[in-house]
């Protein structure tokens, strides 16, 4: 019998249009063999799925259902392709787990930390082989942040959102002169700011997830931008940057970095599958960990269905897994 699949998407910031775009991928390859999947768009306003004739049916948010007909439908798991609140930081998968519905990414505590960029940092700090960039975090928009960071830091340093993605309101800041506009900048997209120094290398990202066999690494992509930094425009621009797949490293150096994302898939406590993007430096080819994305994109140009081809598996097979695993 067929399971009842939500696939979450919509959101409440700025990543909603990826959300959005994640969502129609991810309903395309999940197989309709297997799964009915419904389509939930969550938004402040309301939470909704619009059928085959245009119209819109509310969720039941008391034990997030379907009213179709007359006829209920209630959800087996949940896919949740939601970037940004309340979907990558907790919020729904707390909501989920009060009413005992599983569902394909990390669990609501693991959430909500990973979120923040300063604190997974801190929890990953130990770990064997991998290394974090010098940084400072700042809670509150205050005149006396550009003194803080610039006796604490060298330059150059990148300045961003603690809990914000794709990388919106992100600045590369090369001399104290432009740090204000850039702390201004990243206020305005979060509460807490993150600044950190600039590790001179080569940029890669990686996918990790929990399958049948434990944890399983996918090949890594390195990425190459015309810009100084992988920020909104050159994810999402066509053109701007190029993605290898798999990218460009020795034995020695994969194999230090499967160790690396596997230990820190392990640590942070992650399920589903997440990405990690990372930088080796060029002077000593040291891994230094930059964040981990625990709804990572799934657009057509995304990184993760890139890797998952890669790997020699089809899009299909792979959200099945994530799936079976949810479901287990």
């Amino acid at each position: 019998m067929k399971k009842n699949i939500a696939l979450v998407t919509g959101g409440f910031t700025g990543e909603s249009v990826i959300s959005l775009k994640s969502a129609a991928v991810i309903e395309r390859n999940i197989d309709p063999e297997l799964f009915d999947v419904y389509k939930i768009i969550i938004t402040r306003e309301s939470w909704y799925y619009v059928d085959e004739n245009a119209v819109k049916h509310g969720i039941d948010r008391n034990d997030f259902s379907l009213n179709i007909h007359d006829h209920k439908i209630r959800f087996d798991a949940v896919f949740i392709g939601l970037h940004g609140s309340p979907g990558e930081d907790g919020k729904l998968q707390g909501y989920f787990d009060m009413l005992a519905i599983p569902y394909t990414s990390c669990d609501a505590l693991t959430s909500a930390i990973t979120m923040n960029k300063g604190y997974t940092k801190a929890i990953v700090d130990g770990i064997n082989k991998l290394h974090v960039a010098k940084s400072v975090q700042l809670f509150e928009n205050k005149a006396e942040n550009v003194e803080t960071v610039s006796s604490k830091l060298r330059f150059p340093v990148f300045v961003k959102p603690n809990n914000g993605g794709s990388s919106i309101g992100m600045s590369k800041v090369k001399v104290k002169e432009e740090l204000e506009v850039a702390l201004q900048k990243a206020f305005k997209e979060d509460s807490q700011v993150l600044v950190e120094e600039f590790i001179d290398g080569r940029e890669f990202t990686i996918g990790v997830f929990r399958g049948k066999q434990g944890i399983k690494v996918l090949p890594c992509t390195e990425i190459v931008s015309s810009k100084e930094f992988f920020d909104f425009e050159a994810k999402y621009t066509p053109g701007i940057t190029e993605e290898i797949t798999p990218g460009r490293m020795s034995a020695e150096e994969l194999s230090v970095v499967e160790q690396v994302v596997r230990d820190a898939y392990a640590k942070l406590n992650c399920r589903g599958v997440v990405r990690i993007d990372y930088i080796l430096e060029h002077e000593t080819n040291n891994f230094y960990f930059i964040e981990v994305n625990t709804v990572p994109g799934q657009t057509e140009g995304s990184l993760i269905p890139q890797q998952v081809v890669a790997a020699g598996r089809t899009v299909r097979d792979f959200y099945t897994e994530l799936l079976e695993i949810a479901l287990a």
